[in-house]
């Protein structure tokens, strides 16, 4: 295994890209697996991020044999001698093509919305996947790139069988890939984490890098540029067991928020990390940490043990405000489903100094009777379709004695998968701890 998951191959392939950095560059994801990669080159590059949707063209007998491709913009690239060889006539590639299309501009809105595609004209596309096993749909996004207009066209990948790489040289002016094994089978060998990715997911990332770029957003991560100071992989001692993490604290940083992931997730979690980058923008540190140790989780109790996460959400915190870079910051919870209930059980403890709570999707019926005794102002934001959770958590703000605030997210349920609903969870996170982080911040 070479990498943790589609978000670290993409920080890795990032590293071999830096002379791109200033350049006139489009990062283009190929989807679905290519988008969470291009996702964290485009943020390293500071380049906007698109995808290239492409399609090829399949002889009518022999589908998998290219005979051409299409992209957006009415782009249509043919390989002549394939289309002979097959003897393909006109009406049969007018067929195709019509298919094809269709298939491409609807993936194409369930992608990107009514946005339009960054233009490539004149520019350098950046192609990336998350690995090359044929090459096909690659080499066919070269073309199209290129029939769209790129100056100059760059293949970026983390992984790629040897053969399948040697074919794209000729056709991108530069290739690059971290490892080419000779023993390759599959992509999917070479991560630990390699979950489909879907459409809502894609067009969530989509969503994020553009709105990164709009001036709200760099408004509201004015003062962020400088370089962090912690953003590490750190192992926290908990008794008898470690638990691993990432702390990542801007400079300046309003406050540290920790999160406590539900059952069946980790630190990995795409949700979470979600969360985190639109906090991490707007000033705010995170604690992104797994609860419970390797090998613990395959113990289901464990995993419902909300005395256990919750107490060791505590020593996390308290270990937390005594890092460099920490001291003096207010904290804050951020918890999802089971890891809502040790959120608030843990902010409910005594000694444990917590200023505000989110829970997305809690379970605060795990919490019932330390509810009471939760001080930080809390918001429960709970999907308007996940009907038996947002009764949970209607009961949970009539226990709770402390500010708090109930928040439905329209059209989403309990995972947020919905397009966009995740990002307004984000930003009704990202506005809650801003609000009492940063008001707690300035008065210290």
């Amino acid at each position: 295994m070479f990498f943790v998951d589609r978000s670290d191959a993409g920080r890795r392939l990032a590293e071999k890209l830096t002379h791109e950095r200033g350049e006139d560059v489009v990062v283009l994801g190929l989807p679905r697996g290519g988008v969470p990669v291009a996702f964290e080159v485009a943020r390293e590059l500071q380049a906007p991020l698109d995808v290239i949707v492409v399609r090829k063209l399949g002889v009518p007998y022999q589908p998998e044999f290219a005979m051409g491709a299409v992209g957006e913009g009415g782009v249509r690239v043919i390989n002549e001698p394939a289309l002979r060889m097959a003897a393909v006539s006109e009406q049969e590639l007018a067929a195709v093509e019509r298919r094809e299309r269709a298939t491409l501009e609807s993936r194409a809105l369930r992608f990107r919305g009514r946005r339009a595609a960054v233009e490539l004209t004149g520019r350098t596309a950046v192609l990336v996947d998350d690995g090359i096993a044929t090459g096909s749909t690659m080499r066919a996004a070269c073309q199209v790139a290129r029939a769209r207009g790129a100056r100059r066209v760059v293949v970026a990948v983390p992984v790629a069988a040897h053969q399948a790489l040697s074919q794209l040289h000729g056709i991108a002016d530069e290739v690059i890939c971290l490892q080419t094994p000779h023993a390759f089978w599959a992509v999917g060998q070479w991560y630990g984490d390699f979950a489909q990715v879907s459409d809502a997911e894609v067009a969530d990332l989509l969503d994020r890098a553009a709105l990164a770029a709009t001036p709200e957003q760099a408004e509201l991560g004015a003062g962020c540029d400088d370089p962090p100071v912690r953003d590490e992989e750190i192992t926290i001692p908990v008794r008898d067991v470690s638990l691993a993490g990432h702390l990542y604290v801007p400079e300046p940083a309003r406050g540290v928020v920790l999160f406590a992931h539900g059952s069946g997730s980790s630190r990995f979690s795409p949700r979470n990390r979600h969360v985190a980058d639109v906090l991490n923008r707007a000033g705010l540190g995170t604690l992104l940490f797994d609860l419970l140790a390797p090998g613990e989780e395959l113990d289901r109790a464990n995993v419902f043990d909300i005395e256990l996460l919750a107490q060791r959400l505590g020593v996390v915190t308290h270990w937390v405000a005594d890092q460099p870079g920490c001291a003096n910051l207010p904290l804050g919870y951020f918890g999802a489903s089971t890891g809502a209930a040790a959120a608030l059980v843990a902010a409910a403890g005594p000694g444990t100094h917590i200023t505000a709570v989110v829970s997305r999707g809690g379970r605060p019926d795990l919490a019932w009777d330390r509810l009471p005794y939760v001080h930080a102002a809390t918001l429960l934001i709970v999907g308007g379709y996940d009907d038996e959770v947002l009764r949970l958590n209607r009961e949970a703000q009539r226990r709770l004695r402390c500010e708090n605030h109930l928040a439905v997210v329209a059209g989403a349920t309990h995972l947020f998968e919905e397009p966009g609903t995740l990002q307004v969870a984000a930003e009704l996170a990202r506005d809650w701890f801003v609000a009492h982080l940063a008001a707690r911040s300035a008065s210290t």
